[in-house]
């Protein structure tokens, strides 16, 4: 009888530790979720809020000389800087250690 007590109990034990497990998978795949939602609000945030600067320029615009990225290339780099690649090779995978990227890199600021 205490044998088949201590192999119920393994049994019983068994079933949470698998909806443990579910739930954990659960609150992952929640917590990507947020994080990407996140990542793409401050991509938007950051457009709004270059749009109102350019709104609230004047005509009165200056140029200190510095090439300026397009608004895909700032994208792109918005991502690389999160620590994502860019360049095809890795693209959407996480950056190692936040280590450079030459691919990368040269996606954002080379020359075309």
């Amino acid at each position: 009888m205490e044998k088949k007590e201590l192999y119920d109990g393994f049994l019983v034990l068994e079933k949470h530790a698998q909806q443990m497990l579910k739930e954990i998978a659960a609150m992952k795949d929640d917590m990507a979720e947020t994080l990407e939602r996140n990542a793409e609000l401050e991509i938007e945030n950051k457009h709004l809020r270059q749009h109102l600067a350019e709104l609230e320029k004047d005509d009165n615009k200056t140029s200190d000389g510095g090439v300026e990225l397009s608004k895909s290339k700032q994208n792109l780099e918005s991502l690389y800087n999160e620590g994502f690649h860019v360049c095809p090779m890795f693209y959407g995978q996480r950056r190692v250690n936040d280590e450079p990227c030459a691919f990368c890199l040269d996606i954002i600021y080379g020359e075309n």
